[in-house]
């Protein structure tokens, strides 16, 4: 991988629910302009969530300790 996960499980999961929410909320409550724009934002919280990487994380020097980043990657 090109790439060091550095966001656990959990906010994974937490971030695609958040940003699909957004999303949805976007579109269907603002409309228009705003709420595309709304959408776009969501849509780069959930990528985060889905790959596992945060760059704002990992540029403030966000790492997973040995332990969680060994369970995630399956004790590879």
């Amino acid at each position: 991988m090109f790439y060091v996960k550095n966001v656990p499980n959990w906010e994974r999961a937490l971030r695609v629910a958040a940003g699909v929410i957004a999303a949805w909320a976007g579109i269907a409550m603002l409309g228009g302009l705003w709420g595309l724009v709304l959408a776009a934002s969501a849509s780069g919280i959930v990528a985060s969530g889905l790959f596992g990487f945060c760059p704002m994380c990992a540029l403030v020097g966000r790492r997973l300790d040995k332990a969680q980043a060994a369970k995630q990657s399956g004790g590879l």
